[in-house]
């Protein structure tokens, strides 16, 4: 039976974290401040309970709910570009000590 050798990739106390964390009165602050809308913290608990079904009765439905909604997760990471452009090889002038007596905007 391969399915029921399958795990949910996170934990199902993770996800009632989540779900906490993203309801707390600080986190909605943040949220609010940061970008003008409290979080849509239902995922997290739906994600919950379709883990919890999972581990009860090794249902397909749920752990297909679990791998749907993770996949989400990962392609909305990956929308994001990196705010450096990572070096390829050091500066010309790596070894060269620090010029700290002169300001660094003259």
């Amino acid at each position: 039976m391969a399915g029921s050798q399958w795990r949910p990739p996170r934990s199902c106390d993770v996800y009632w974290s989540e779900f906490k964390h993203c309801k707390s009165l600080l986190n909605r602050f943040h949220e609010y401040y940061t970008y003008g809308k409290s979080p849509d913290c239902q995922q997290w608990k739906q994600d919950y309970y379709s883990c919890k079904e999972w581990e009860k009765n090794h249902s397909t439905h749920a752990k297909e709910s679990l791998q749907e909604s993770e996949r989400r997760r990962v392609a909305e990471q990956k929308k994001f570009a990196p705010v450096w452009e990572l070096r390829q090889t050091p500066p010309a002038d790596w070894h060269l000590p620090l010029n700290q007596d002169k300001p660094q905007d003259s």
